[in-house]
């Protein structure tokens, strides 16, 4: 069995590139075969991979406009287990493209299902933006993680998200779930992260993770070097957080 997870948020700057990284890296980690999709034109989780993106001969605009095997544009990464399915700027013009395409809403998940049984774990980084590539990812996904940050206006912006989610589940995908509200940038000292977590949690309860990822420096330099903190650092915080946070995705999926 395997399972597909978006990482959504229209909001940008809330943690979910970071996460989908490193998330990815943490199942890896934990013995999970993962496929890593990067599906935000801005190509930050491919970049945060060390992955050269003027070199690709295939991404995932290729196979979504072109039709390209994805396995040809599959590549192994820093960390044994780990797959990515990089992205390019040439995404930005996707959905332009796409709107003149047969069953354009479902072009990913045709994409996917090609790949699914190779892997126990596909994870999915959406651009900030409730447009027609991240609708393609929660068509294809069976459940959804949305990063919140533990900031000010944190809610803001969830309710279009949800509807869009529920929108998605009368239309395209009945079976689509929340996975989880995963709470990022989180600081014990600071009054606010606290009471940001207490909302959420009231809210939402148990579709609250109870990992929440702190405010890390680890985190925010491990990029740069082109790996998860997971190779970047395994003792920091940041890493221990990406941890627990994969041992309770897995814990919730019974695998």
């Amino acid at each position: 069995m395997s399972k597909i997870i978006s990482l959504a948020n229209q909001k940008g700057g809330v943690g979910k590139t970071t996460s989908a990284i490193n998330l990815a890296a943490a199942l890896a980690k934990e013995g999970k075969r993962v496929l890593l999709i990067d599906a935000d034109p801005q190509a930050n989780t491919s970049s945060g991979l060390g992955v050269e993106i003027r070199e690709l001969d295939n991404t995932i605009y290729e196979c979504l406009i072109n039709g390209v095997d994805p396995h040809t544009a599959i590549m192994p990464t820093n960390t044994q287990n780990l797959s990515l399915i990089p992205s390019h700027i040439d995404l930005v013009g996707a959905e332009i493209e796409m709107l003149n395409l047969e069953h354009r809403e479902l072009l990913l998940k045709n994409i996917l299902a090609q790949v699914r049984d190779e892997y126990d774990f596909i994870l999915i980084d959406c651009s900030p933006s409730l447009g027609l590539i991240t609708v393609n990812a929660l068509t294809a996904s069976d459940s959804v993680i949305i990063p919140v940050q533990c900031e000010f206006f944190a809610l803001e912006g969830i309710a279009k998200l949800l509807n869009t989610i529920k929108i998605i589940k009368s239309k395209l995908n009945p079976a689509l779930k929340i996975e989880g509200f995963l709470l990022t940038m989180f600081d014990n000292r600071l009054r606010l992260s606290n009471q940001v977590y207490e909302e959420v949690k009231r809210h939402f309860g148990d579709l609250v993770f109870n990992t929440v990822i702190a405010r890390n420096v680890r985190l925010s330099e491990a990029p740069s070097h082109g790996v998860s903190v997971l190779e970047y650092d395994p003792s920091s915080k940041g890493a221990k957080n990406y941890r627990d946070l994969a041992k309770e995705v897995i814990a919730r999926n019974r695998f």
